[in-house]
């Protein structure tokens, strides 16, 4: 075992936190001009910003675009800090140098995590394990779009890089005018004094010799692009069709590769009973073996001249499957085989009564507490699997050709895309050219990288010949990496004073029980930096260990469980269900101490001021307390997670016993806003992919084998069902925080509450059916 990867472990094995944003000084991660170095007359004055002929700015861009307006976001950065229009910042791809690194998401567990949830307030250890492996990850040079952190991990490097470009460009003007620097004025993409003026183009090449000193981003007060709602870059191309998904990559001389899994999860490949007859079918140019890579379910692939001919044959070929093989090699026994109906009631026994597991948060003494209780109540929560169902099929194409990879995918994870390319494919990682295009949705699911390696395996097969593999949707649905099922037992308890009016409970325990993710996550995609595969994940308790009431006496435990179906980030992560489990059981406490829902959560946020201001506006906003049509209802939630604190207020009727949500307001403090119309993008996208969860999402899996197969079983919420949502934002100095993924996590229990309300049902188990 390497150093390295012996340190890296042993780091993880003691329970690292990693943060979704650099930690480590930002003038190392500026780099050098040659980080990224251009052609054409371009010239680099950092590794994060070029200087075209003309005047213009090319920024490296380390994330990718999956809908969650980064490609916009982070331009904005740029152009506000040069003074120049944001039409004249294009990107460009980042490459593998190190200081792109981000540490969006990795092993997370007990001793730093930062219990506050209040800025500045994180332990020393916290900031400590924060400042270690964030320097770790990015010497690495571990990139991933994740975690809600492009923005948050971007707001300082990107902005000094600016910052530092227009200090260089200002003072090669003072030099060659001879004038004081503070005398230059930056207006419109150029510099002037006097008469005298010249865009950036005509001072880079000058610039790039002065290393200034002291530079700092401007003030809030300076600014005059960020925080204003600038058009979306990305979108006049995807209306047009321009724009460039994994899917739509055409290089010369294309072959169209579709594939086909075993249908058991960890399945295998037997024979191919009519392969010669299927290799005789129209544009079929091979049948080939797909392994069980990166986690991946085994299974087969055609490739062909069209997709057309690649999918019908591939539904032609006759295998003979396998059942997935026990730890002896030997075929598991039907009662083995998962089964998610299994499972659920095996989490919800554990949640009830088990005891192993590891405490994620202690304060007080919940046991004595309870045992001096007046009143006590409980309750077990539960949320099964979940798919990712991205628009966008999984899919990539790759090119093997005189000892060089070529790469167009779309991932989350481009740095051990191509690492674990080169290894699949025998090159050196330094011949490996890797394209990020657009992500026709992630969510999550484009973290992984099985579909990467199977496009390295085509494309062996076919050496010269570019191969794009595409996953039909019911392959898709059925070998995902799914949101875990999870499970979980609540108790408060109330002390001398139940009964009067205003009690406030005084304990409060909850035990929860699911498969944590990130070291599984890690042995596909991170192999040599993987620690033991059980080890505390703070994402199996994340919303339950780290919610902001103030209740005097807290027990929170978790029991990692480990099943045959395999389990992934899903947008929000622990978020998505355990926002769900506590914000329902807030309502049960509410409800027994006879108080409204919005007072009672108030009345433990006195220490708490921005959930409190947050969760107020939106309940102004959305006129709490006022009547209501006849037959409907409203519920709120209230949650943080990524460092944004969002509240929820869902407005809710029955439509022949089935939930209909007309209206959901948002309150959102994200800290600075970059541009808020993207931040309400993001809390409109993320309330619809958490209401289609809440009221449609479930993965079955019965003898091994997922029941869900396309959009008619697993159906996504449609333009008539959406509600009218609105989005408010709490004004901020601090730093910016994440959006993509807050918005999700609220609604499900917002709207579990209005259904209580109208209905006096407490629903505890996603997805919400009141039959």
């Amino acid at each position: 075992m390497k150093r390295r990867t012996f340190v890296l472990s042993a780091l993880a094995g003691a329970g690292l936190l990693v943060v979704g944003w650099g930690v480590a000084p930002q003038r190392a991660r500026l780099g050098k001009p040659e980080d990224f170095a251009g052609s054409g007359g371009e010239i680099a004055l950092n590794g994060w910003i070029r200087i075209t002929p003309q005047g213009r700015v090319v920024m490296a861009m380390p994330r990718a675009e999956m809908g969650q307006g980064v490609h916009t976001a982070l331009p904005m950065l740029v152009a506000d800090e040069l003074d120049l229009p944001l039409e004249w910042v294009s990107t460009e791809t980042a490459g593998p140098q190190s200081i792109y690194g981000n540490v969006a998401m990795f092993v997370a567990s007990l001793p730093f995590h930062p219990r506050s949830t209040q800025p500045g307030q994180e332990t020393v250890a916290a900031r400590t394990g924060q400042w270690l492996v964030g320097k770790l990850a990015r010497e690495l040079g571990l990139s991933v779009t994740g975690g809600s952190s492009t923005v948050t991990d971007a707001w300082e490097p990107v902005r000094l890089a600016a910052a530092t470009a227009r200090a260089q460009l200002v003072a090669a003007a003072a030099q060659r005018w001879s004038v004081p620097a503070a005398e230059i004025q930056v207006l419109d993409g150029a510099l002037q004094h006097g008469a005298r003026r010249a865009h950036f183009g005509e001072l880079a090449e000058a610039a790039v010799r002065i290393q200034p000193e002291h530079v700092r981003p401007k003030t809030a007060a300076q600014r005059k692009l960020i925080g204003q709602a600038a058009l979306r870059r990305d979108v006049p191309a995807k209306v047009t069709g321009q724009a460039v998904f994994g899917i739509d990559v055409r290089p010369p001389g294309l072959l169209f590769a579709a594939v086909r899994m075993a249908p058991m999860l960890g399945g295998g490949v037997g024979a191919l009973r009519n392969e010669a007859e299927v290799l005789r079918m129209p544009g079929v140019q091979k049948c080939l073996r797909l392994g069980a890579h990166a986690g991946a379910t085994a299974g087969v692939a055609v490739v062909a001249h069209t997709t057309w001919h690649a999918l019908r044959a591939v539904q032609a070929l006759d295998v003979q499957w396998q059942a997935p093989s026990d730890d002896q090699g030997q075929p598991k026994a039907a009662q083995t085989l998962a089964d998610s109906d299994r499972i659920l009631q095996a989490l919800v026994h554990e949640a009830k009564e088990g005891d192993g597991g590891t405490t994620f948060h202690s304060r007080g003494d919940a046991a004595q507490a309870e045992a001096q209780a007046r009143h006590q109540i409980e309750a077990t929560y539960q949320a099964p699997y979940l798919a990712h169902a991205t628009m966008e099929p999984m899919n990539g194409t790759a090119l093997l050709q005189d000892g060089r990879l070529t790469l167009w995918l779309p991932t989350q994870v481009p740095s051990q895309a191509r690492k674990l390319a080169a290894k699949a494919a025998g090159v050196d990682e330094a011949h490996v050219v890797l394209h990020v295009t657009l992500l026709g949705g992630g969510f999550g699911r484009r973290l992984e990288v099985d579909y990467v390696l199977q496009a390295v395996e085509a494309a062996k097969a076919m050496p010269g010949r570019p191969v794009q593999i595409l996953w039909p949707r019911e392959e898709d649905t059925t070998h995902d990496f799914y949101r875990p099922a999870s499970a979980a037992h609540l108790r408060a308890s109330w002390g001398a004073d139940w009964g009067k009016a205003g009690a406030r409970p005084q304990s409060l325990r909850i035990h929860s029980a699911g498969d944590a993710i990130t070291p599984r996550w890690m042995a596909r995609t991170l192999p040599a930096l993987a620690g033991p595969v059980d080890m505390p994940d703070k994402t199996a308790m994340e919303g339950l260990f780290d919610q902001p009431y103030a209740i005097p006496h807290q027990h929170m435990h978790h029991a990692a469980t480990r099943n045959e179906v395999p389990v992934g980030f899903w947008r929000s992560v622990g978020h998505s269900h355990h926002a769900f489990f506590i914000e329902s059981f807030i309502d049960e406490m509410a409800v027994e101490s006879k108080m409204d829902p919005v007072a009672f959560r108030l009345s433990l946020l006195a220490d708490m001021p921005r959930h409190a201001a947050v969760l107020r506006l939106a309940a102004d906003k959305a006129g709490w307390g006022a009547p209501l049509a006849a037959g409907r209802a409203r519920g709120v939630a209230l949650h943080e997670s990524f460092g944004s604190i969002v509240a929820q207020v869902a407005e809710v009727s029955l439509d022949q016993d089935a939930p209909r949500v007309h209206r959901v307001v948002v309150a959102v403090d994200c800290g600075t806003v970059v541009n808020p119309g993207i931040v309400a993008q993001q809390m409109e996208s993320g309330v619809i992919f958490g209401l289609t969860a809440a009221l449609h999402g479930c993965i079955d899996v019965k003898d091994g084998m997922v029941q869900q197969k396309n959009f008619p079983d697993y159906p996504l919420l449609g333009l008539a069902q959406s509600p009218v949502i609105e989005t408010h934002i709490v004004p901020s100095s601090l730093p910016p925080t994440g959006v993509g993924e807050p918005g999700t996590p609220p609604i499900a229990p917002a709207v579990a509450n209005a259904l209580f309300a109208l209905t006096g049902k407490r629903l505890r188990a996603l997805p919400l059916r009141l039959g």
